[in-house]
């Protein structure tokens, strides 16, 4: 009877992974948390997983390159390695992911959004400076972007 009910859980357990796995890609980290609080043991946690990723139905390069993607759009590549750490990617997979040939580009393009007409005052620039730096570039693009310094003088 106990090897019935364990089986069941298994078996809820893999159905509750595949319905989080449908809506997003997750880590496998991501995953051992949100399903511990279901389980018996973090055994059968750890086992389904490994199984999952042997299955390639749990991917963290398919996570980190997704993710990266999402948040290119409104932030810059120290953004993404910092949120790609912190959700457990490993550092090659971050490498890979956070970096981008055309940071200068959507920098402006992101700056275009927010602020609609070119900084005047000095007020003005340190704001547009500080709103760049929060969402993740680096000071040479920035420098760049609000003074018109080309990155390579630095």
């Amino acid at each position: 009877m106990a090897e019935k009910a364990q089986s069941d859980n298994v078996v809820e357990l893999r159905a509750r992974a595949l319905r989080l796995l449908a809506r997003r890609e997750h880590t496998r980290a991501e995953l051992e948390r949100k399903l511990a609080p279901h389980a018996e043991s973090s055994e059968a946690v750890h086992g389904l997983v490994s199984k999952l990723k042997e299955k390639n139905q749990l991917s963290e390069e398919r996570f980190a390159e997704e993710r990266a993607r999402v948040l290119s759009r409104k932030y810059g590549a120290a953004r993404i390695r910092q949120d790609l750490k912190a959700k457990g990617v490993s550092a090659e997979l971050i490498a890979r992911f956070s970096t981008s040939d055309d940071e200068m580009q959507k920098a402006k393009d992101i700056l275009e959004r927010k602020f609609r007409t070119p900084a005047g005052t000095r007020e003005e620039k340190a704001k547009r400076m500080r709103f760049l730096q929060s969402r993740g570039f680096s000071r040479e693009v920035i420098s760049a972007l609000i003074f018109g310094r080309d990155p390579a003088d630095n």
